[in-house]
């Protein structure tokens, strides 16, 4: 670390003017870090520009990258703060060793990412709903058309002013779920945030747009587990049939979820409030249909890191090939805060200073 050099861009962009559409303006610098002869080289700072990696790149043939994502905050004081860095460095070693990409120290890449985001501070918006987004990547680069170890990496993380995820702010939204298509299974990487999870779901995503809808909900097994909403976590909220209040999550333990850092944070909050029952298994298309009949959902919500939460207000269910998709309507909390809506403003509270949680957070100097 104390060997990461800063090569300062001869030429600073302006900054643009109001939000820009999510993950489509990059700053003015970049992290980079190669892996060769056994180890980590010298890293840097340096001028956003395209890599340089051979066509021969084994990642552009097996696909051995692997992808995290964090943000960084302008606080109403000032400040900026990074959310729960840790769990994120954490999150990419994990994927990286399933990828057999080559190790990396977390706490390092960590202070690399804080002094990146120092350099880059006036790109920070202000204003609510804003943050610098942060991704860093790990891809193989030997130029080897062979399958085996590897023995080359590249190491970059680039930053991205960004507003809102999703344009319509508080707008529900509607997913669509198909229950011939799976996103992970058991034994799989569905865990780890590998290049190889997303590329399958892109033409499900225009699968979705068909029936109205703006992301797949997806399922798995003849029991149809209800287990992600497009590439986020999900809760369900609702009476049970002892008629508790419940939120329920899918669980983490056996390699069909994303350990979410967003997901994780709720999970802890909603412990610590002590109001409602909390569990973590898979609830089943069933299940929700059931529920849906009998008017004990009270709210169907998404969470991750880009959007924080997303409420959902329809799925749309295809049960066979060729029959009529089903729509299962969730109704829209008018009365009070909803859930999700306290569970938004107490992290984004936590996010931008407004709430004191110092070991949810790192001040950036």
């Amino acid at each position: 670390l104390q060997h990461l050099r800063f090569l300062p861009t001869p030429t600073l962009k302006p900054l643009p003017n109001g939000t820009p559409v999510f993950g489509t303006v990059a700053t003015d610098h970049m992290l980079e870090v190669d892996f060769r002869g056994g180890m980590w080289q010298t890293p840097k700072i340096r001028p956003l520009e395209e890599l340089r990696v051979h066509p021969m790149s084994k990642v552009f043939h097996y696909c051995p990258t692997v992808i995290e994502g964090l943000k960084a905050f302008r606080g109403v004081d000032g400040r900026i703060r990074l959310f729960r860095p840790e769990m994120s460095a954490a999150r990419l070693l994990a994927s990286t060793r399933r990828a057999a990409l080559p190790d990396f120290c977390p706490v390092q890449l960590e202070h690399m990412i804080a002094r990146l985001i120092s350099e880059e501070k006036a790109w920070i918006p202000k204003g609510d709903d804003t943050a610098l987004y942060i991704r860093p990547f790990i891809m193989g680069t030997d130029a080897n058309l062979g399958v085996g170890a590897l023995h080359e990496a590249k190491l970059v993380v680039v930053c991205s002013p960004v507003g809102a995820y999703y344009a319509d702010g508080w707008k529900a939204v509607k997913l669509h779920a198909d229950p011939s298509f799976t996103r992970a299974t058991p034994g799989g990487v569905g865990a780890y945030k590998m290049g190889c999870n997303y590329a399958p779901t892109l033409k499900l995503i225009k699968e979705a747009a068909s029936f109205g809808c703006h992301q797949s909900l997806w399922l798995y097994g003849e029991e149809q587990l209800i287990t992600e909403a497009g590439t986020s976590n999900l809760f369900l909220y609702w009476r049970n049939k002892k008629d508790e209040l419940e939120l329920i999550t899918p669980p983490v333990t056996d390699g069909l979820i994303l350990p979410g850092v967003t997901r994780d944070s709720i999970l802890t909050l909603a412990k610590e409030w002590s109001e409602f029952k909390v569990t973590e298994r898979y609830p089943t298309m069933a299940e929700l249909r059931e529920a849906a009949k009998e008017k004990r959902i009270i709210e169907f919500f998404g969470s991750g890191t880009a959007a924080v939460v997303f409420p959902c207000e329809r799925i749309v269910y295809s049960d066979k090939n060729g029959s009529e998709p089903i729509n299962i309507d969730i109704p829209q909390q008018t009365d009070g805060i909803p859930l999700y809506k306290r569970i938004y403003d107490t992290i984004t509270g936590i996010q931008y200073g407004k709430i004191d949680r110092p070991e949810w957070v790192r001040i950036v100097d």
